[in-house]
């Protein structure tokens, strides 16, 4: 069986955690800034974990992560 093939864009997006969760960063915080309050920009900077819907579909396109 040949070795399968992660998708480049998404291990550039991913990280694991030191508990084998999956950190990710959050969207909307790129561009249009001005209309967004500095608490939500703010809020934005951090990162947050990969939702448990959206878990099955990210280790799936990451097989080595």
């Amino acid at each position: 069986m040949p070795k399968m093939k992660t998708k480049r864009a998404a291990a550039k997006r991913f990280k694991l955690t030191g508990s084998g969760k999956i950190k990710r960063n959050k969207a909307f915080s790129s561009h249009i800034l001005t209309k967004k309050s500095t608490k939500r920009k703010r809020g934005l900077r951090q990162s947050s974990l990969v939702d448990s819907a959206n878990l099955k579909s990210v280790k799936k396109i990451l097989p080595y992560l």
